[in-house]
């Protein structure tokens, strides 16, 4: 009998399986405004308190980041002290903390178009490692360069959401943020060679209308396929002249919403919970083993979560789908809720979202937390569904 411990702490680098993700974007929203949600959501004010709430659910890694915007406000001149407080705060609780070194914000000066965005940004990637081995030289350090290449590219490049607010140069903007995330991780490799690298890109699925035409069937079989450039880029499977290798493939994070399904070309998303399921919908344990088999790496799903109501049925259904996904061998390593603490929304700052395990008090400055208890009880019953299938026999 062979037992599924491919997943066990023995092997898995993150101290727990579950994790939290606090919401750190500093980017440009579509008004041209400057967001920054680590003080905005009170994250930063509530550091303790927000680590010490974790314990109950056996959280032991969480996703942070350094907010690139607010450590280089002169180019080659950082300011580390927020982050210093952070780390030591996190070391002081046992927590492990994995750092985005950009997450969706860029100094006021860069865009992903700007000639010298990837070499600032290698600059700030070593810059980053010398200063966290200086304190810390001998603990394993996860990064994730840049957060949601694909989503980013989209966003700033087709749609106007953000920085560059271009329209049709979404590849464009995507080989900008590709060619900085491999020299950064170039860079970091030299400083310390036993540096992780945890990718969080989009998972998604996208079909075309029913009785499509054979053109809408192929737009939607290569959009479906393009999710899988940026990691592609990366292992310099395409557009090798960036300089990805498969060296750089490591830990393979995906991220996965209630929206991640769609009909490609309508703006129509496919309903993860109908009484009566769209056909073309796809179970998230195969997205997540279709992921697994594409690359061949330990896969952790590195942000997902639900607003409203509907977030309890949300966590257990994660909870089944990566029970199944580990009963069949896949070295899932985590799973991240993204955002643990509620967040507004990056262009209207009054509307929050509902999407956490703790609410936002709003009555207080910085908010306060309420834990959303059904979603609490469900995460725990999510939690016993995973643990047993992790030491199951396959």
């Amino acid at each position: 009998m062979i037992l599924n411990t491919n997943t066990s702490l023995q092997t898995n680098p993150f101290q727990s399986f579950w994790w939290a993700g606090f919401e750190c974007t500093d980017q440009l929203n579509c008004f041209g405004n400057r967001v920054d949600f680590l003080p905005l959501t009170g994250h930063l004010q509530l550091l303790e308190t927000d680590y010490e709430r974790l314990n109950p659910f056996n959280i032991r890694t969480v996703r942070e980041g350094i907010r690139w915007s607010q450590v280089e406000k002169t180019a080659y001149q950082y300011d580390w002290s927020t982050v210093e407080h952070m780390l030591t705060v996190g070391h002081r609780h046992g927590i492990q903390q994995i750092w985005d070194l950009c997450h969706f914000g860029y100094p006021d000066d860069l865009t992903p178009l700007h000639p010298m965005f990837a070499r600032r940004f290698a600059a700030l990637c070593r810059a980053f490692v010398r200063f966290y081995r200086d304190r810390y030289p001998h603990e394993t350090l996860i990064v994730t360069p840049i957060n949601e290449v694909s989503f980013m590219s989209w966003l700033g490049g087709d749609v106007r959401g953000t920085s560059p607010y271009c329209t049709k140069q979404g590849w464009e903007v995507k080989l900008g943020l590709m060619r900085a995330y491999i020299e950064g991780v170039a860079a970091m490799r030299e400083i310390d060679p036993t540096i992780r690298i945890l990718t969080t890109e989009p998972l998604v699925h996208m079909v075309p209308p029913i009785n499509a035409t054979r053109e809408q069937i192929i737009a939607a079989a290569i959009a479906d396929e393009n999710q899988f450039q940026s990691v592609d880029i990366l292992a310099g499977f395409i557009a090798p002249e960036l300089g990805g290798s498969p060296k750089y493939l490591d830990l393979l994070g995906f991220n996965y919403y209630y929206n991640n399904q769609w009909i490609n070309g309508t703006g129509q998303f496919m309903g993860w919970n109908d009484a009566i399921p769209d056909p073309r919908w796809v179970p998230f344990r195969q997205l997540l083993m279709t992921a697994y088999r594409r690359y061949k790496k330990p896969i952790v799903l590195t942000e997902t979560s639900h607003p409203g109501i509907d977030r309890p049925q949300w966590i257990e259904m994660i909870g089944r789908e990566c029970a199944a996904v580990l009963q069949a061998g896949v070295p899932l390593l985590g799973v991240c809720l993204y955002p643990i603490i509620d967040r507004p929304d990056w262009d209207h700052l009054d509307q929050w979202h509902k999407a956490g395990l703790w609410d936002a008090d709003l009555s207080t400055d910085p908010p306060g937390r309420v834990l959303y208890e059904p979603y609490g009880r469900a995460l725990l019953r999510a939690q016993n569904e995973v643990e047993e299938a992790r030491f199951l026999p396959i």
